[in-house]
């Protein structure tokens, strides 16, 4: 095992009715920029939770950042925050609103160009954040990391800050039931991806942590489907929900390599053709597994026998039903795992690899080792 040091200062409520415990967790008399993304946390009840535990708060509320957050949604965001003298951001919603969040809490007390925290400025201050949590996928509400969409540039901007940890997060299940089922798809699959992406490189000598994340990709295989056959089953959308927290609250990539190749292919496709996050990712893993079979082989046997129960065959036999099996999870789950589900084809390829290029995204995986020309076989696996 790798040495490592870890940090989560994130204290978590999980459970039904916990909303209530928002004005113990905001500090009185704090000015609240309440930020969310569309209608649906007035419909299903979300909302009225929420005034109700702000009472005797001052509340600023800001709507409307997309499921990829914009740049320019969230500058405006912060200039209602700043003109209202807000002191907290409160972030209701999933992944997209909680990283939006992130940035504009950075930006406020940043005097220079926003962008720069986007392109290699790491935020020196910023507001402190909560959350209460609506969609289970990419654990950011436990961890220091954003991605924001800049339109104009075509791009999806990754940025980072210890400062940026939410102060608490708020995991009431039933905040997850009106959800449809494309995103109770897109969550699983996330997860799923992001616990493979710091399992599946090669063996470390760190069997706590394989067992912790075969114990996670194990639990969402078992209850995804069930939220989507009946997506107000309290249990099956609590497990989920905390799966998507470990998945990538820093501690399961603790002492291992780590391959976030898959998100940075990923990341492009959606700046450029506009898929859901977890589309991009259930379309580049499979492909991604296929082309670097051989260097990952140790691990994809292991994953083939603990995770999918593949004991008999060759070698070759079992990665292959390993490989076919996680697809159809995927599929199974409502995300379509081929690019020609989304009607790209082969012309995608030149774009997205350009792309990678100006980003210097040039030497991905564990060993460094993904390059332009792998990519590219990854692209043409994945149509």
């Amino acid at each position: 095992m790798r040495n490592f040091s870890f940090y989560n200062p994130t204290k978590i409520h999980f459970g039904e009715g916990q909303i209530a415990k928002l004005s113990k967790e905001i500090p009185p008399g704090s000015r609240v920029l309440v930020t969310h993304g569309g209608g649906s946390i007035f419909n299903n009840g979300v909302w009225a939770q929420v005034e109700q535990a702000l009472q005797g708060f001052s509340i600023s509320r800001f709507g409307g950042i997309e499921a990829n957050p914009q740049f320019d949604t969230l500058l405006r965001a912060a200039e209602q925050a700043k003109a209202e003298q807000c002191d907290f951001i409160l972030a209701i919603g999933g992944g997209s609103v909680i990283d939006g969040s992130k940035f504009i809490a950075a930006v406020l007390c940043y005097d220079g160009d926003p962008l720069d925290l986007l392109t290699g400025t790491k935020a020196s201050a910023a507001l402190p954040l909560g959350c209460v949590l609506t969609l289970a996928a990419t654990g950011s509400e436990s961890n220091p990391h954003g991605v924001v969409t800049h339109a104009e540039r075509q791009e999806k901007l990754p940025f980072f800050s210890p400062l940026l940890f939410p102060r608490f997060a708020i995991l009431d299940p039933r905040c997850t039931f009106s959800l449809p089922p494309r995103q109770i798809g897109n969550g699983v699959v996330d997860a799923f991806v992001h616990t493979i992406e710091q399992y599946l490189t090669y063996p470390a000598d760190a069997p706590l942590q394989d067992r912790y994340a075969e114990g996670l990709l194990l639990t969402l295989i078992e209850e995804g489907p069930k939220a989507l056959e009946n997506p107000e089953d309290y249990n099956v959308r609590a497990n989920l929900m905390w799966c998507a927290t470990q998945a990538l609250n820093g501690l399961l990539g603790c002492g291992v390599p780590q391959d976030w190749a898959t998100h940075m292919i990923g990341h492009e496709l959606t700046a450029l053709y506009h898929l859901d996050h977890a589309q991009t990712l259930a379309v580049i893993l499979p492909a991604l597994l296929a082309e670097r079979r051989d260097s990952k082989r140790a691990k994809l046997l292991q994953y083939a026998e603990r995770v999918w129960q593949q004991h008999e065959g060759s070698e070759e036999l079992r990665i292959d039903n390993a490989l076919a099996a996680t697809r159809e999870f995927f599929e199974r789950m409502g995300v379509a795992t081929r690019l020609s589900a989304y009607q790209l084809d082969g012309g995608v390829i030149p774009q997205v690899l350009a792309q990678l290029k100006q980003h210097k995204l040039t030497s991905l995986g564990e060993h460094r080792d993904i390059d332009l020309e792998v990519s590219a076989r990854i692209l043409l696996r994945a149509l």
